[in-house]
């Protein structure tokens, strides 16, 4: 079953035979990771604990429809279908991305619908509509966020921090483009108008940071980034094409199996154990699995556990998800596939959220609406969806989800019901919902943070932690909890990253 990889990487030399690599965590960091080194010639067994690989993007078959688990935004295309192109192979082959239009719809409670539209021109008279004299503004904008993604972040995301001086070589460049500001402050330099400083600064939320806080190197907008596409059978079928690439190639998963232990022999990793009993001995070992359950629990006992362990603990993270998945009865094509569902407050959110660990009563929340775009994810007639809430992690808000959730999945149904879909609860066919408790639970995110650590300028590049480990020299990490952060483009170019960095070695 095990075979070495068929054909030749175009950007990789084809490593020693027999070189092998395990990789904890079916995440889109760990399978693009895989892929990566499979493609290289080093023989790579992925090992995912629960029984179906993807990590956040699991999914469920409920009722005849299908939720996806997250994440639900695929940008940046072209850095997926690097993973195909490294072995001669066509992504299109394996997947079919469709387009999302328009982007997003961002909705107010008093009434106003702006649509983040996928043609420039049709984009700026939705601005014009809120606030005409900021449409100058956003152009400036437009040019300065090229300017930073080009120069500062894409550069930045594309190199491994090992040092502080490799972090000091990209200073000036966002010095200059002064992206130590946070992203609100950055874009209400641009546009005056409140909810434009929404439109231009929510984006952070859905990579577990604060508009008020993140700097402004974490700014996105999608149209210097190829726009947002949608996997045709949803997310769970991007991460399928992927585990068929990889297998293609002769890489292994072993699925339902945790890993319990990161084995060492001194200062070097030597192998990985699992709760099955099973265990093997590996040339590099790479997690993707939570880094303070990668440190705390996965090297416990080891020497290397006790101090990153306790230099993870006075991080700051990021906060969890509340996530309603519902399927109804019936169609609605006036709601596009993505939507925000702000609240009354922005700012005071987001401390509730951030800072003071606050179930707010007036959230905002992400509506996911896959059928818009794929009819095929419901039965014939229905519709399914998600509403996402961003909410405290554990560590500021420790309540017992088992109880809260019923009322807080209510609450949700009742606001959308309120705003889009009036007889929602008739509608109903099967709901169900994902708490900070499950996120723990499933996937051992500490403080259930949905995105690790919070992305704050004291905790990007060489203050993030670092995809080689400084001790132990063969143990490496990829993913969000890593740089140069969350989001699939972010955890695809951390398997990048951390990929060059184990060919260096294993090659």
């Amino acid at each position: 079953m095990i075979a070495s990889a068929k054909g030749k990487s175009r950007h990789y030399p084809q490593a020693e035979l027999f070189k092998k690599a395990a990789v904890i965590g079916s995440g889109f960091g760990g399978l693009a990771l895989a892929i990566r080194l499979q493609s290289a010639g080093i023989q790579t067994t992925v090992v995912e604990a629960r029984d179906k690989p993807g990590g956040r993007a699991y999914f469920w078959e409920k009722d005849g429809f299908i939720f996806d688990a997250g994440p639900t935004i695929i940008t940046e295309p072209d850095s997926l279908a690097e993973l195909w192109e490294l072995t001669g192979h066509d992504m299109a082959a394996d997947i079919k991305l469709l387009p999302v239009s328009p982007f997003f719809r961002l909705n107010w409670p008093d009434g106003t619908n702006f649509d983040y539209a996928n043609d420039p021109d049709v984009l700026l008279g939705e601005i014009a509509k809120i606030e005409a004299g900021d449409v100058e503004g956003y152009k400036r904008y437009l040019n300065y966020n090229d300017e930073l993604y080009k120069a500062g972040s894409n550069k930045i995301a594309s190199t491994s921090f090992l040092d502080f001086k490799s972090m000091l070589s990209a200073a000036p460049t966002l010095v200059k483009l002064k992206a130590y500001r946070s992203v609100y402050a950055m874009v209400s330099g641009f546009v005056t108008n409140e909810k434009l400083r929404q439109f231009l600064s929510f984006q952070t939320l859905l990579l577990g940071g604060n508009p008020m806080t993140a700097n402004a190197a974490y700014a996105h907008n999608f149209e210097c980034a190829g726009g947002i596409w949608f996997p045709k059978g949803g997310t769970n079928m991007l991460v399928a094409a992927m585990v068929k690439h990889f297998e293609r190639l002769g890489g292994v998963i072993r699925l339902s199996d945790p890993v319990t232990s990161i084995d060492t022999l001194g200062d070097r990793a030597s192998g990985i154990t699992c709760k099955s009993g099973w265990s093997e001995a590996f040339d590099a070992v790479a997690s993707n699995a939570d880094i303070m359950h990668s440190y705390r629990d996965l090297l416990a006992h080891k020497h290397r556990s006790g101090k990153a362990t306790a230099a993870l603990k006075k991080k700051k993270y990021s906060p969890s998800f509340f996530i309603v998945h519902f399927g109804l009865k019936g169609t609605w094509p006036g709601i596009p596939h993505h939507m925000m569902l702000f609240g009354n407050r922005y700012e005071k959110m987001l401390k509730d959220i951030f800072d003071t660990g606050v179930l707010s009563g007036d959230f905002s929340s992400y509506l996911h609406h896959p059928t818009v775009t794929d009819p095929d994810m419901a039965p014939m007639g229905d519709s399914c969806f998600y509403a996402l809430a961003p909410v405290p992690h554990q560590g500021k808000l420790p309540i017992d989800w088992k109880k809260m959730g019923p009322l807080y999945e209510k609450r949700i149904l009742h606001e959308i019901g309120h705003r889009l879909i009036p007889d929602i609860h008739e509608r109903i066919v099967t709901s169900f919902h994902y708490t900070p408790q499950d996120f723990g639970d499933d996937f051992n995110a500490y403080l259930g943070s949905a995105f690790s650590m919070e992305p704050l300028l004291s905790q990007s590049g060489w203050f993030r932690v670092h995809n080689r480990d400084e001790i132990i020299s063969n143990l490496y990490f990829v993913g969000a909890g890593t740089h140069p952060g969350a989001g699939i483009p972010g955890v695809v170019s951390s398997a990048k990253i951390t990929a060059e960095l184990m060919l260096e070695e294993l090659g």
